[in-house]
């Protein structure tokens, strides 16, 4: 183990993973290598996998798991591959989309009983976001093992940050399994603005920060945004043979709506429709894959949204002809917002309102600037160009808390 004042780490002969450095430029492409990644992708070993090295940390603790159906180790779960080495596994924490991601986004989640385990599962999506000190009463280390997708107003992120926060307040240690981030190789979009905080935006991070949770846990305890400026006692495992230029296709789907290497692509670039009234493909078989309206045209794609259970009961459109563009066949790299710009071109020509959220779409930007840029007719390149100086803060901010090369 390796400590210094900001940063713990597990090292293992194949992880010798400090340091990592910013690219030169501020908006950070690092394409993913496919003829490399085919090779490497065989030897990435997940945190969650190496027991060799956190094991020994667990004995004779009691266990709490900040888990979804996405922490796998292979084909087992990570709470079963734990209560076979005989770690007492006392609590499950449910994040958005629940403990086995069948929840629509922003469905309420129950805390019950695993009913495979007899495991108390505790929600932290919802109004308790942040468990209690008699929640955690029966816990001394708390783990958190979930596959992100590296895009800010993605939930996951923010249920580590109160988790963390929780552990920090009451004397408990927090370990991070750490896993591989889809969209790495990308650090693009509008850094967040603290009065445009909420749940789906805690951080003064861009929109794609590049990062895996494990690099961004240690930078938001570095950085003391924990409340009260409180530090947790935060060790990462991480992934080995894992580098930021590398492809990455999930196993398994992180969430309802992204079924998909597309979708996951997609995300961050289709995600800000969600405050406008058009479809991005809820409610169809290709979720952040489509985008569509149904008043006018704008492409020659049709869909029609229907409402589909654990992933959208409601969706937007529902059962209405939509009509758009279909990306299934994009390669999309980073974040494109030529889309957004279009599409709010065309609602101007037609006289209708677009950001019909504009709070919400606020929110996810992490700022209302970005909104009124585009309301205001700036092209895409000069968007771009007025977030520079704060990517550029941002890549050196962050340079300390980077495990993985680029």
């Amino acid at each position: 183990m390796m400590i210094n004042s900001k940063l713990k780490y597990v090292i293992t002969a194949t992880a010798l993973l400090l340091g990592g450095c910013a690219q030169s430029t501020t908006t950070e492409h690092l394409a993913p290598v496919a003829s490399k990644s085919a090779n490497k992708q065989l030897s990435v070993q997940i945190g969650a996998a190496q027991q060799e090295n956190y094991l020994q940390m667990l004995e004779g603790k009691r266990v709490g798991m900040v888990v979804n159906q996405t922490s796998m180790v292979k084909d087992q779960h990570i709470v079963d591959v734990l209560l076979a080495e005989g770690v007492q596994v006392n609590k499950i924490f449910a994040p958005e989309h629940g403990f086995r991601g069948d929840h629509d986004a922003g469905a309420h989640v129950n805390s019950s009983v695993d009913a495979a385990t007899g495991i108390d599962i505790v929600s932290i999506y919802g109004k308790n976001k942040k468990p209690s000190a008699d929640v955690l009463e029966d816990v001394d280390v708390l783990i958190f093992d979930i596959q992100d997708v590296g895009v800010r107003y993605y939930t996951y992120i923010s249920s580590m940050h109160y988790m963390m926060e929780a552990a920090a307040e009451q004397g408990k240690q927090f370990i991070v399994f750490d896993r591989p981030n889809p969209n790495g190789f990308s650090v693009d979009g509008p850094v967040l603005d603290l009065d445009f905080q909420s749940f789906v935006g805690m951080h003064q991070i861009p929109l794609l920060h590049g990062m895996t949770v494990g690099e961004l846990a240690q930078m938001i305890n570095g950085e003391g945004w924990l409340k009260n400026g409180v530090k947790a006692d935060l060790t990462v495992i991480p992934v080995s043979h894992y580098d930021r230029h590398m492809s990455y296709p999930l196993p398994i789907k992180p969430s309802p709506n992204l079924p998909n290497d597309v979708s996951i692509s997609l995300y961050a670039s289709l995600g800000f429709f969600e405050g406008t009234p058009v479809s991005i493909g809820r409610g169809t078989d290709f979720p952040f894959q489509v985008i569509g309206f149904d008043k006018f045209n704008n492409g020659d794609f049709t869909f029609t949204p229907r409402p589909i259970k654990g992933a959208s009961m409601k969706p937007k459109l529902k059962g209405k002809k939509a009509v758009g563009v279909d990306l299934r066949e994009s390669s999309v790299l980073g974040l494109n917002i030529d889309h957004l710009i279009q599409w709010h071109k065309v609602f101007k020509e037609h006289d209708e309102e677009f950001f019909t959220r504009a709070k919400f779409f606020d929110k996810l930007a992490g700022t209302d600037t970005f909104r009124k840029q585009i309301e205001s007719g700036m092209s895409g390149v000069e968007i771009r160009k007025s977030w520079q100086k704060d990517l550029s803060k941002f890549l050196q901010q962050r340079k300390p808390y980077l495990i993985y090369p680029n």
